[in-house]
């Protein structure tokens, strides 16, 4: 047991100083290779930890050796170019002056209720409260906001159509059945298998973007007014 309390704090100290060289960023910050280093960091650790069958030197040459890779790495990465972006990947802009980038989204395996989501984390509810928006290539959004102004009371924009796919749930919220959503995008010039996104708010407020054209805002009739 003793041997085992040992150990453990020989690893936990080494870990502690690997940890602080490797410097100060929160796991969210982290890039691919810091993320990946650190699973595997926590991974050998337990090892010697618990198994006295293994050398302690053995665990914490490991640890140190992956210390090293990832100070290399970062060093690599500082010089910036093809090889930051080989190692750490590079920022994405999903949202430009022409609205939503779906070939940027599907590029980072996202769709367009991902983005929305990490809007709402931000404070952001509809698509065009961002004039920016850029995914990073630690997987935060960086958000450059609109300067309209909100004339119209408050409402939760839904989501109505995603890449060509109607959202059928959302669809009958809004009152609309599969003919009327149809007629109504066929009147702004577009159809629903070429309609990237489409979102509405219960004042009946439509963000609207067909491919290969900029989004527009347009508005819609709700029968019996706000809704939610």
């Amino acid at each position: 047991m003793i041997v085992i309390i040992l150990r453990t704090f020989i690893i936990f100290l080494t870990l502690m100083v690997v940890m602080r060289l490797m410097g100060k960023r929160q796991i969210g910050e982290m890039q691919p290779f810091e993320f990946i280093v650190t699973l595997i960091i926590a991974d050998l650790a337990c090892i010697p930890m618990a198994d006295v069958s293994i050398p302690l030197i053995y665990g914490i040459v490991a640890i140190l050796t992956l210390f090293f890779l990832h100070q290399l790495l970062s060093l690599i990465e500082q010089t910036g170019g093809i090889p930051k972006n080989i190692i750490s990947g590079k920022p994405s802009i999903v949202i430009n002056k022409d609205g939503i980038d779906l070939v940027e989204l599907k590029k980072n395996n996202m769709g367009v209720e991902d983005l929305i989501e990490s809007m709402r984390a931000l404070g952001y509810f509809s698509l065009d409260d961002l004039d920016y928006a850029i995914f990073e290539s630690n997987g935060k959004l960086s958000p450059m906001e609109s300067n309209r102004q909100k004339d119209t009371p408050s409402s939760m924009p839904l989501l109505i159509i995603s890449d060509g796919k109607t959202q059928k749930t959302n669809l009958e919220r809004i009152g609309f059945d599969e003919d009327k959503l149809n007629d109504y995008v066929k009147s702004n010039g577009g159809t629903i298998k070429n309609t990237e996104v489409m979102t509405m708010d219960g004042n009946g407020r439509v963000y609207f973007k067909i491919k290969k054209q900029p989004y527009r805002i347009l508005n819609a009739t709700i029968e019996g007014g706000l809704r939610w």
